[in-house]
C-alpha cells in the first residue's frame, strides 16, 4: 500500500488563496474589460462567434437563440442569460456610443422595457464591427488560446482599431472593485489618438482639446467641465449630468417645459421615477405651478412635457427639477480595466498610450504575415517566369521521365540519371536547373494556357506588383513613421465612415437654486374610513360634505396643512403621519392606506385612537388597557421626532383599548364587557410617566375585561348604547377609582 502524504496547512491560508483565485477569475475573466479591445470576455466571445457563424453585416439576420447557444457551447459556459444580456446591450444605441450588433426585433427601450426572448429576436454584426473590430483575424494578428474544454480556439483579444473602452465605455462589478467608464465621441477619440501618435509627450490637458469630455448616447449636459481634467488625469471622479429642458410657449400665454434629453443615469426605470417625482412635488405641495406631466417619448426621441400655470416662473421650475429629481445626477467615473493581465485604474493618456501600443503590435503582426505571403508569392512567380524561358526543356524532362519524383529531382537539384533526353545539350542544360520545392510544385501544376504571350506578360506585371508590395511592407515594418502613417490613414477612414456629431454638451453651470414658496397655513380635515384609508380634504370641501363625512368616516380630525396626525395602536405604540405626505384629495377619492404613509402595520396592530399630534402637548392624555389599568401622561412626553415610538408601557398579555385627552374637571366612566359601569372624577387618576404601567381603574371579575371608556362634563346629559338599551352616564352613582362598578342589566 502506498504511503499517504498529508500536507498540514493553516485553514486561513487555504481560504485566503482560494478567495484570491476566485476574485482574480471574476475580475479578469468576467467583470472587467481589457484595455486593448475594451471588451469583457462575454462580449468578445459573442462577437467572435457571430464572426465564425458568418453573420456579417451584409448577411441575413440569425436567431439570437442560435448565437447564444453556439457561444455557450463553444466559448462561454456561464449560462445563456449572461450571453443574451451582453448581446442585447451591444445592440442598444441608447446604452453604447456605437452599436456593435445590428438587432432585428424587440431589443428593449430606453424606458426600461426588457428585450423579447432570444427565440424571437434576430441579430447580425454591425458594419463597424466587421470593419473595425474583426478585420484581419485571418492574418495571425492576435493570439488564439484554447477554449474551456480545449476543443476550439478563441482570440485572447479582438483586433479593435480604436480605443473601444473610451468610445463605448464600460460598466462592471467585480470582487472588491468596479469599473465605470463613460462613452465618448468616436471622431474626438480618433483625433486624440492621432495627436498622441504625432507627439507622445502630449499632456492630458492637450488631449482634452480633442476629447472635450464624455459623449453619452442620451445627450444631456455635463455641467462641471472644470472637474474633467482632474477626472481624466486620475481616472476617477464624479461627472455632474443634467437633462436638457426647453421652454415651449403655447396659445393663451400658457407655458410648457419639455425634457428633450435625459442624463445617461436616467436610462430605464429612472424615467418612470422622474415622472413619479414630479407628481410627488405637486402632491406634497412643494410647487403648485405644475398642472400636468405626460411622457410623449417615441422612437424619434425623448419628449416629457410638463404643463405650467400661466403665472409660473419656468426657470425656477427647471431649477426645482434639477434640485429635487433625477434630472440632475452624478455619473461616478472609475476607469478600471485589465492591463497586462491585472486590473489597473488608468487615466485618459494611459488608455490612449496602451491603445496605440496595441495598434502598432497589430500592424506589425499583420504586415509580417502579409510580407511572408508576398515573399512566398514572389518565389513562385519568379519560378514560373524562369520556367517560361526554358519551357521546351521542361517539357522534354517531363516526357523523358517515368515518375514525378525524378522530375522533382531534376528541377530542384539537376539530377538527370533517370531521365531520357533528346540531346546531350538538353541534358547539360537540365543539370543546371535549380528551382525551389515551392517553384517546382507550381511548375508541375501550371496549365498550358500560362504559356500564351499575354498570360506571360500578366505574370511579369503581377510579379512587379508583388515586389512593390514587399518593398512597401518592409518599409512599414522597418520604419516607425511609415507604420504610424498607415495606422493614421486607417483611423481617418474609420472616422470618415463611422463618426457622428457630439450629442452631450460640455459646460460649467452654477448650482441649481430653487426658491420654494412658503406654505400658507390653512386648516384641513383628515378623514379615516373603517378600512384604514386616510385622505386630506380642504375646509370648504368638508363643510359642503359635512354630514356624509361625519357618518362615513371613523375618524374626522381638524389639523393644519403642515401638521401631524398621531395614530395610537393596541400595542402601546404611537405612529405619526405628516399631512404633507398625503395629497389633497377630492371628497369621493378612496384615499391612501395608513400603512403606506407610516410605520403602522395593520397585520400586527389595531388602531385604538387617532388625534391631532400637535395638540397632544396642550393636554393630559388618558390611557386605559383591557385589564383595567389607567393613568394620565403629560402630552409633552409623547412628542418625538421618530415616525413610531412607545407611547405607554403595557403589561404582558394586556393591550391598550382607549386613548384621549382629559381635563381635571371631567368625569370618567369605565365600562366592562360583562356590563359593569364605574364612574369617578378624572382627578382620581394619577399622572405617571409614559414608561409606567399605571394604576387599577376597575376591579374585574374572572373573564371580564375593560371594553369602553367614556368622558363627559358634570351637569351634561350623555347617553351611550349598551346591548339593546341605552345607559345615561350622568345618572350613574359617583364612586371611587378601583371599585367594582354597577351592573347594568
Amino acid at each position: 500500500m502506498q504511503d499517504t502524504n498529508i500536507i498540514r496547512t493553516e485553514y486561513s491560508e487555504v481560504m485566503q488563496k482560494s478567495y484570491i483565485d476566485y476574485a482574480m477569475s471574476v475580475i479578469v475573466a468576467r467583470a472587467l474589460p481589457d484595455v486593448r479591445d475594451g471588451l469583457k470576455p462575454v462580449q468578445r466571445r459573442t462577437l467572435y462567434d457571430m464572426y465564425e457563424l458568418g453573420i456579417k453585416s451584409d448577411k441575413p439576420y440569425k436567431k439570437c437563440a442560435r448565437i447564444v447557444g453556439d457561444t455557450m457551447g463553444k466559448y462561454h459556459p456561464h449560462g445563456d442569460s449572461s450571453i443574451y444580456d451582453a448581446l442585447v446591450v451591444m445592440a442598444q444605441d441608447f446604452k453604447k456610443g456605437i452599436k456593435l450588433v445590428d438587432g432585428h426585433g424587440n431589443f428593449g427601450s430606453i424606458e426600461g422595457d426588457g428585450a423579447a426572448a432570444m427565440r424571437y429576436t434576430e441579430a447580425r454584426l454591425a458594419k463597424l464591427t466587421d470593419d473595425v473590430y474583426l478585420a484581419d483575424l485571418d492574418k495571425n494578428i492576435v493570439d488564439f488560446v484554447p477554449n474551456f474544454d480545449e476543443t476550439e480556439k478563441e482570440p485572447s483579444v479582438l483586433p479593435v482599431r480604436i480605443p473601444n473602452i473610451l468610445v463605448n465605455g464600460a460598466e462592471g462589478i467585480a470582487v472588491g472593485m468596479a469599473t465605470s467608464i463613460p462613452t465618448h465621441n468616436l471622431g474626438e477619440v480618433i483625433d486624440a489618438v492621432k495627436a498622441y501618435m504625432k507627439k507622445d509627450s502630449i499632456t492630458t490637458k492637450e488631449l482634452m482639446k480633442y476629447i472635450k469630455g464624455p459623449d453619452f448616447p442620451t445627450g444631456g449636459i455635463v455641467v462641471n467641465e472644470d472637474a474633467l481634467l482632474d477626472i481624466y488625469e486620475q481616472g476617477m471622479g464624479k461627472i455632474k449630468l443634467r437633462g436638457k429642458v426647453e421652454i415651449e410657449k403655447k396659445k393663451g400665454g400658457k407655458v410648457s417645459l419639455v425634457v428633450t434629453e435625459i442624463p445617461y443615469t436616467m436610462i430605464g426605470a429612472g424615467i418612470g421615477k422622474f415622472l413619479n417625482d414630479v407628481i410627488g412635488l405637486v402632491e406634497h405641495k412643494v410647487t403648485s405651478d405644475i398642472i400636468d406631466v405626460s411622457n410623449q417619448s417615441s422612437k424619434d426621441g425623448i419628449r416629457i412635457v410638463i404643463d405650467l400655470k400661466k403665472d409660473a416662473d419656468p426657470e425656477n421650475i427647471i431649477n426645482m427639477l434639477y434640485k429635487k429629481t433625477g434630472l440632475e445626477n452624478t455619473f461616478g467615473v472609475n476607469m478600471l480595466a485589465v492591463s497586462g493581465g491585472r486590473p489597473k485604474t488608468l487615466g485618459l493618456k494611459n488608455i490612449i498610450e496602451e491603445n496605440v501600443e496595441f495598434q502598432f503590435e497589430l500592424a506589425e503582426r499583420k504586415y509580417n504575415t502579409l510580407l511572408s505571403k508576398e515573399k512566398d508569392k514572389s518565389e513562385i512567380q519568379e519560378g514560373l517566369i524562369k520556367a517560361t524561358d526554358v519551357i521546351d526543356l521542361i517539357i522534354e524532362i517531363l516526357r523523358g521521365s517515368k515518375n514525378v519524383k525524378d522530375v522533382r529531382a531534376c528541377l530542384t537539384s539537376g539530377i538527370v540519371d533517370n531521365i531520357k533526353f533528346k540531346s546531350d545539350r538538353s541534358k547539360k542544360m537540365a543539370k543546371l536547373l535549380h528551382f525551389t520545392d515551392r517553384q517546382t510544385t507550381a511548375i508541375l501544376e501550371m496549365r498550358l494556357q500560362k504559356l500564351i504571350g499575354l498570360e506571360v506578360e500578366a505574370l511579369i506585371k503581377e510579379h512587379e506588383d508583388t515586389l512593390k508590395n514587399i518593398a512597401l511592407y518592409e518599409d512599414i515594418l522597418n520604419n516607425y513613421d511609415s507604420m504610424a502613417n498607415v495606422i493614421i490613414k486607417d483611423l481617418d477612414r474609420i472616422k470618415k465612415e463611422f463618426a457622428t456629431p457630439r450629442k452631450t454638451e460640455i459646460t460649467n453651470a452654477s448650482e441649481a437654486v430653487f426658491e420654494e414658496k412658503p406654505i400658507e397655513a390653512q386648516d384641513v380635515y383628515f378623514l379615516v374610513d373603517r378600512f384604514g384609508y386616510g385622505k386630506v380634504i380642504d375646509e370648504s370641501t368638508y363643510e359642503r360634505n359635512k354630514e356624509n363625512a361625519d357618518s362615513e368616516s371613523k375618524y374626522v380630525i381638524k389639523v393644519l396643512n403642515f401638521g401631524k396626525i398621531a395614530v395610537f395602536t393596541n400595542t402601546g405604540i404611537v405612529h405619526t403621519i405628516k399631512i404633507m405626505d398625503l395629497p389633497l384629495s377630492k371628497f369621493r377619492d378612496k384615499g391612501t392606506p395608513i400603512d403606506n404613509v407610516s410605520k403602522y402595520d395593520s397585520a400586527k396592530e389595531r388602531i385604538v385612537a387617532i388625534c391631532n399630534y400637535d395638540r397632544l402637548k396642550e393636554d393630559k392624555v388618558l390611557f386605559a388597557t383591557k385589564k383595567g389599568m389607567i393613568k394620565q401622561v403629560d402630552g409633552n412626553e409623547l412628542i418625538v421626532s421618530t415616525k413610531a415610538a412607545k407611547a405607554t408601557k403595557i403589561d404582558t398579555g394586556d393591550e391598550l383599548v382607549y386613548v384621549s385627552g382629559i381635563k381635571e374637571e371631567e368625569q370618567v366612566v369605565l365600562a366592562t364587557h360583562d356590563g359593569y359601569f364605574l364612574r369617578f372624577g378624572a382627578d382620581q387618576i394619577p399622572e405617571k410617566k409614559k414608561g409606567a404601567i399605571g394604576v387599577r381603574g376597575i376591579k374585574l371579575s374572572k373573564g371580564d375585561y375593560l371594553e369602553s371608556v367614556y368622558i363627559f362634563i358634570e351637569g351634561t346629559e350623555k347617553k351611550v348604547p349598551f346591548k339593546d338599551k341605552e345607559v345615561t352616564l350622568n345618572r350613574l352613582k359617583v364612586a371611587k377609582r378601583d371599585g367594582v362598578g354597577t351592573k347594568q342589566r
